[in-house]
């Protein structure tokens, strides 16, 4: 049984890092949810944390498992696991599903966060449109001058220039953001 300082995460992924063993880091990362207690971390950040590096190792059912796992753990997260669960569906081609993914996490109360990771899953996929509406609903729910609303500003512009269109009043924030 543990709890989990930021610190002694930041050394793990710090050693990690150093290690290029995203698989490692996976396993190492599960134990650590399976000895969670408590924490300055939510047990299913942790599980997030995991799945991204079952993602990199290239083992995308382990990162499903993890993304479910955190979803059913319930603790705060900085970005919906739903959203890496729809990413990892459109990387095993099951883009039908991806999308019923997305349209559940569009039914609900979304962070600037998870529209700008939907945002981007979408622009690597191709679908521009869809992916212009969750900036767009991003950077209208971002806290002004964050890290966040400028990332999502600046990947909406990116998109608008993609689709042709012109800019607009949401594009002139970006030009205030410099």
């Amino acid at each position: 049984m543990a709890h989990v300082t930021r610190e002694q995460l930041d050394r793990l992924l710090e050693q990690a890092l150093l290690a290029d063993d995203h698989g490692d880091l996976a396993r190492r990362l599960e134990a650590l949810a399976e000895a969670y207690v408590s924490g300055d971390i939510s047990r299913a950040a942790i599980l997030v944390l995991a799945a991204e590096e079952w993602r990199q190792a290239g083992q995308p059912a382990y990162a499903l498992d993890c993304f479910q796992r955190a979803i059913d753990d319930g603790g705060e997260v900085g970005v919906d696991p739903r959203a890496g669960i729809a990413d990892t569906l459109f990387e095993l081609e099951q883009p039908e599903e991806a999308r019923r993914v997305i349209e559940a996490i569009a039914a609900g109360d979304v962070t600037p966060a998870t529209a700008l990771l939907l945002t981007e899953t979408l622009v690597a996929y191709g679908d521009l449109r869809q992916a212009h509406l969750w900036a767009t609903e991003g950077a209208h729910r971002a806290a002004k001058d964050s890290g966040e609303h400028t990332a999502l500003l600046r990947a909406r512009y990116r998109i608008r220039v993609d689709l042709g269109l012109p800019e607009d009043e949401l594009d002139a924030l970006l030009d205030a953001t410099h």
